[in-house]
């Protein structure tokens, strides 16, 4: 029973408190603090992520308002406008990545037997990323275009639960394909990119690693065919080929051959072609997996519109990279409660609950229960009718 507690402190429950601890003792994030503890500030932007507060006086404004509440939800530090500020510009942005991390693992192994509509053994990975706009007086140091300031979200999403496992926060300046650079590769996994990530001597590297990549092909590819196999056109499969690089640079990076695959989506009228080293795969679930690269687009969609990300309480890049990094541990605690909680509803459904009940006190598996409300028509009532003849 939950009796006298907040929903806001059984959520936040569902954190290894511990693990924070070692995470901020890592960074020496409580280093000389007194009253504002990283486990404070913490709690606060979580509070913002969740009800989305819109700047610091409105975080504190709503917090001081709770009262004794406060304490009980794991709040016990002085709170004003100042010392959020301060914990945001000082308090190393790497112990909520750290945190994240830890959280993010915890929810694939929940999530590790989750369909995603494709029936396959190994694990697939979708590799985008997503820019988010800033303003280039306020953050200078993001400069992305002349008038122009910008951070990107290099995201890497576990299509068992829709979970990200990499994420990396640069400059709008950095392509995407130097964030391959940083990603980590693992053996026997399909990873899903679209056309700007072609790099072949960076998809050499997962070749050498025993990874499979599956891209859509750029126009005007140099390469010369080995074999075809037969494939059935009714599926709107059009050809799987053989093929090897001709190109004078493309064939020294990518010196092994590469299957070939076009597609032709009917419900969109859209030609695909697909790049990939896996030959086992049949050619129709080379397509479908590429299919699935649209969930990372869902993701970055979901966390713009339920989190705040696209406007921040502070200017500097830890204060910004803070925020992102606390808002994916929102994204991901709410993924882990609604699994070991059994719920039904959608996350959107579950943070827009959470958003007007977090002071509650009630359970927290009862406040998220998909109760089916009957209609009022359908319940006797004594009432005449208006028109009875």
């Amino acid at each position: 029973m939950n009796s006298g507690r907040t929903v806001f402190s059984q959520l936040i429950d569902f954190l290894p408190t511990n693990q924070f601890s070692k995470c901020v003792a890592r960074y020496n994030g409580d280093w000389r603090v007194r009253t504002f503890t990283c486990w404070d500030q913490f709690l606060c932007l979580s509070f913002a992520q969740l009800t989305y507060r819109e700047s610091l006086r409105d975080i504190v404004s709503c917090l001081r308002a709770m009262g004794s509440k406060l304490y009980h939800a794991g709040i016990r530090g002085h709170l004003s406008p100042s010392t959020l500020a301060d914990a945001n510009e000082k308090r190393p942005w790497r112990i909520y990545s750290d945190f994240a991390a830890i959280l993010i693992a915890k929810a694939r192994v929940l999530y590790r037997q989750e369909s995603f509509g494709v029936d396959l053994a190994h694990t697939a990975y979708v590799f985008d990323s997503t820019t988010i706009d800033l303003c280039l007086s306020l953050f200078p140091w993001a400069q992305f275009r002349r008038r122009k300031s910008a951070v990107k979200l290099h995201t890497l999403i576990d299509l068992r639960g829709n979970i990200p496992c990499f994420i990396r926060v640069t400059s709008g300046r950095v392509n995407d394909i130097m964030a391959l650079d940083d990603l980590p590769i693992e053996s026997g996994a399909f990873y899903i990119m679209d056309r700007g990530y072609i790099d072949f001597g960076r998809m050499y590297q997962f070749t050498q690693t025993a990874a499979f990549f599956i891209l859509r092909a750029k126009r005007g590819l140099d390469y010369s065919w080995r074999e075809s196999t037969p494939v059935d056109k009714s599926s709107g499969l059009r050809s799987d080929q053989k093929i090897v690089l001709c190109g004078p640079k493309t064939s020294r990076l990518y010196p092994d051959p590469l299957r070939r695959i076009s597609y032709y989506a009917k419900d969109i009228d859209t030609h695909f072609i697909f790049l990939t080293n896996n030959f086992l795969l049949p050619a129709l679930t080379i397509a479908q997996l590429y299919r699935c690269r649209w969930q990372v687009e869902l993701f970055f969609k979901w966390i713009k519109q339920y989190l705040r990300i696209k406007a921040f309480y502070g200017t500097s890049s830890n204060a910004v990279k803070t925020q992102i990094w606390v808002a994916i541990c929102i994204y991901v605690l709410i993924a882990i409660a609604k699994k070991e909680l059994k719920i039904e509803r959608s996350l959107g459904e579950i943070l827009q609950i959470l958003s007007i009940a977090l002071f509650e006190k009630v359970s927290l598996s009862q406040v998220l229960a998909t109760n089916d409300l009957k209609n009022e028509t359908d319940a006797p009532s004594n009432q005449l009718e208006l028109f009875d003849f």
